[in-house]
């Protein structure tokens, strides 16, 4: 295996951690939407089956209950880690951490084995009947390129300029590159971006009400009924109306002046056919969805269930105005609802009643 760049290394470690949380999820059973999308994310690139059997191996230590086919699904990863036996030093370690994370989450570790059986022998047979793929997207200088998630999925892009591009659920870009300019338009949803550095080629994204320049940091866009808000996790962007006049690649050239900056740990939201206020502090997590987590911090309950329901197989419908306004605090995972309908049921005088179809939470 050739030694891998720095950018190159980057990629293979989010692919590694996609993995153990895909071989997690798989031991505790998918649904048919899941399985979809876990076959489309192996199908995606020979290196997905090629992390995934990685992680597979890694996982051997903690097998405490093996049926009499363990003996084989074992070897079948131990060839797996032999193949890839330089990748295995350079991302084990932290496999076997991701995975010592992930596994309490889960039910218990007896069904590790049954489970490794089929996932494997799927993995495998991918990885026979793929043909090699690009791992980056490979964007020509004029191309136009679409993602998208559907509900309750996210996923992770190299762009050409290696770039990196997160998106949440129920999200959609389209990425066009060119010699002077990159550029990202969000169409739905929420997106998060780790801009490769490039003085000469600016990155612009277009989002809804917003407009918002940069030239190498890392934040994140969402698109509200009403408004865009743009949140900085590190470095600087430049935010303006959609429409604002901008011309030129470098940054502070050919721009309007009245762009707002906006700095790490700053975040602004931009109202259609308003100018931007001054940025605030970021005072809630609003990134925490990049680890699969939900923050609230004396959230109304109706803001929370409208965020929940943003991954949620069923919604969550708040049925008693008295309860929109009751504030909770507390992290949730973005793929398990049913932690935060448990919170609910633990609330005094809450009734929480749940059908195939949706939640209602009343006051009793």
């Amino acid at each position: 295996m050739s030694t891998l760049t720095d950018g190159g290394e980057r990629v293979r470690t989010l692919i590694a951690q996609q993995s153990a949380e895909w071989f997690v999820a798989n031991r505790a059973g998918l649904s048919d939407t899941e399985r979809d999308a876990f076959v489309g994310w192996l199908k995606t690139s020979p290196v997905h089956v090629q992390e995934y059997l990685l992680v597979a191996s890694v996982a051997r230590d903690l097998w405490q209950a093996r049926s009499a086919s363990g003996d084989s699904v074992e070897a079948i990863a131990a060839a797996a880690q032999a193949t890839e036996e330089s990748a295995s030093r350079v991302f084990g370690p932290r496999l076997t951490d991701r995975l010592h994370e992930l596994l309490p989450r889960r039910r218990g570790r007896a069904v590790v084995a049954a489970t490794l059986t089929g996932v494997l022998c799927v993995a495998l047979m991918f990885t026979w009947r793929l043909r090699p793929a690009p791992l980056r997207t490979n964007q020509t200088a004029s191309g136009t390129l679409q993602f998208e998630t559907l509900h309750g999925e996210q996923l992770t892009y190299v762009l050409a300029d290696d770039s990196v591009l997160h998106l949440n659920t129920d999200s959609a870009v389209t990425v066009r590159y060119s010699a002077r300019e990159r550029l990202v338009v969000l169409t739905a949803g929420e997106a998060d971006f780790e801009v490769a550095h490039e003085p000469q080629r600016a990155f612009r994204v277009l989002a809804g009400s917003a407009e918002i320049v940069d030239v190498g940091t890392q934040f994140d866009v969402r698109l509200r009924t009403r408004s865009t808000l743009i949140t900085v996790q590190e470095g600087q962007v430049e935010v303006a109306p959609s429409g604002t006049p901008w011309s030129g690649a470098n940054t502070g050239q050919g721009r309007a002046q009245r762009y707002v900056a906006v700095h790490a740990r700053q975040q602004i939201s931009v109202a259609a056919g308003e100018w931007p206020v001054a940025p605030a502090a970021n005072a809630r997590d609003s990134t925490a969805w990049l680890r699969r987590r939900i923050v609230f911090e004396h959230e109304p309950l109706s803001g929370a269930a409208a965020e929940i329901n943003r991954y949620a197989t069923k919604p969550i419908e708040i049925a008693s105005p008295a309860l929109a306004h009751l504030e909770i605090s507390g992290v949730f995972a973005t793929d398990d609802e049913q932690t935060f309908i448990a919170f609910l049921r633990s609330l005094d005088n809450v009734s929480v009643k749940e059908t195939p179809t949706h939640v209602r939470v009343s006051q009793k």
